[in-house]
């Protein structure tokens, strides 16, 4: 069984916060008007508690040899889109100096990063797996996005809809990934781009992504696919 490693502190912090009467800032899911009118309220609180916790720097990794992939479940919001590697464009926009049109070569030219974290699922299940990619800062660095972005619009084949806090876009461990477990990233998986990252639930990691935009601020009405549901908008670990 594998080592419980020492970002889960993090985790444990947000438990104390939850279990001392902060779960209306930091719970799962706002399941009523009245759970996500308060998650409303409260979530400029929330980002702050988060930004002090990322201040920190990277979040601790796991080993290769814990990766295991059978253990990351395969679902897709409105079926498995399949796109056309030759003809892929990531199109980058909003608040930025230089819009871009990024083809998977473009993305090959950038520095290539690797990380192995653990993919936490809100439905309980949560799998290791090493990813590797760009980092999506570096993405939004090239296009130079503006200082009054605040938040950050990402679109996928599928339709799925969600949006960031630019500081959890720019953390150094959120990637741009296209490749899985040492391989090409599979299609089942998000190929040919998908968002990795230690620091989000699993439903804010977006696959098969087309589409990123730097927003400044966010629309009460169109948040993301799941957080318009009723799921929490933040979903940090």
């Amino acid at each position: 069984m594998p080592r419980q490693p020492p970002w889960l502190n993090r985790r444990q912090f947000l438990g104390l916060a939850y279990s001392s009467g902060s779960s209306l800032l930091l719970g799962g899911c706002a399941l009523n008007r009245f759970s996500e009118g308060v998650g409303n309220a409260t979530q400029p609180l929330n980002e702050r508690i988060e930004a002090l916790l990322q201040g920190k720097g990277k979040v601790p990794e796991f080993r290769r040899d814990q990766v295991d992939p059978g253990a990351l479940l395969v679902n897709s919001f409105n079926g498995m889109p399949r796109l056309d590697p030759a003809r892929y464009r990531l199109r980058v926009e909003g608040l930025v100096r230089q819009p871009l049109q990024l083809n998977l070569a473009d993305l090959a030219a950038l520095p290539q990063q690797e990380i192995t974290i653990r993919h936490v699922c809100v439905e309980g299940w949560a799998a290791i797996v090493n990813w590797s990619g760009v980092r999506l800062a570096d993405v939004l660095a090239l296009a130079g996005f503006s200082s009054l972005g605040g938040y950050l619009a990402i679109e996928s084949a599928d339709q799925f809809f969600t949006t960031w806090d630019i500081t959890s876009a720019l953390h150094p461990q959120t990637l741009l990934a296209t490749g899985m477990n040492g391989a090409p990233l599979p299609v089942v998986n998000g190929a040919p781009v998908r968002l990795a990252s230690p620091i989000k639930l699993g439903y804010k990691l977006s696959k098969w992504v087309t589409g990123l935009e730097v927003i400044p601020s966010l629309d009460s009405l169109r948040r993301g696919t799941w957080e318009d549901n009723g799921y929490e908008w933040f979903a940090g670990l």
